[in-house]
């Protein structure tokens, strides 16, 4: 699924304007990235939770030479999904 799905979906649901509901879901993505770049953790009950991970950094290999190269540490956004998401996923 495409942005542009959701966003017509939001639109059907809603009944409001595509615009609008272009704004909604860049507004909802937009405050995600804010809170994620704050270290704030973001949960929305009955979906699941967004939160940084930090990983430390450590030693790799070059698949193509088998050199031994240095991966720097790094943050990541992990989404973690809510029990009846993972239910839904298991049937």
């Amino acid at each position: 699924m495409k942005s542009t799905d959701l966003i017509d979906r939001i639109a059907t649901a809603t009944g409001s304007t595509k615009a609008d509901a272009k704004t909604a879901l860049d507004t909802v993505f937009s405050s995600i990235v804010e809170a994620a770049v704050k270290g704030d953790e973001v949960s929305i009950p009955g979906f699941g939770k967004f939160e940084v991970r930090e990983t430390a950094a450590r030693q790799g290999r070059n698949p193509r030479t088998g050199e031994t190269i240095e991966i720097a540490a790094s943050k990541k956004l992990a989404f973690s999904p809510a029990k009846h998401v993972k239910d839904a996923l298991a049937k």
